[in-house]
């Protein structure tokens, strides 16, 4: 098997000054019962913010703005295989989560929330790249 890099794109989903987490089913081979940002694999041929909505409408079932790109981060999933997730900033302007089979559970998260549910993984990337600094969320 030869090297392989997959391209991630992730949203942190903004309403009502709370971010949306979301908890992978129990049964997914990859990261079960953890929590994370909605959003998945780019396909080829696929503009960055069309596959980033695409995701995001899959996962939660909700049409959001996308302001810009907050930061990007890397790590190897497998031995030969490296994942590079590019983190948006999104705004949604409703609440209603449809959940896909690939989640069990969502949350409207206030940074409290978030900094206890988020893996640490995500954790470290959000608090390196200073993102708590830059988006508009309670801070309970």
């Amino acid at each position: 098997m030869e090297n392989k890099i997959i391209v991630a794109l992730k949203a942190i989903i903004i309403y009502n000054r709370k971010a949306l987490i979301i908890q992978r089913s129990y049964g997914d081979v990859s990261g079960s019962g953890s929590w994370e940002f909605a959003g998945g694999k780019l396909e080829f041929g696929e503009d960055l913010e069309s596959g980033l909505k695409r995701e995001i409408m899959e996962e939660v079932g909700l049409e959001v703005m996308i302001e810009r790109l907050l930061y990007a981060s890397t790590f190897q999933s497998k031995e030969k295989r490296q994942t590079v997730i590019l983190n948006y900033l999104c705004h949604s302007n409703g609440d209603h989560v449809t959940l896909s089979e690939e989640h069990e559970r969502f949350q409207w998260a206030d940074k409290k929330t978030m900094k206890k549910f988020l893996t640490k993984g995500i954790l470290y990337d959000l608090e390196n790249n200073k993102i708590f600094d830059q988006i508009d969320i309670i801070d309970e």
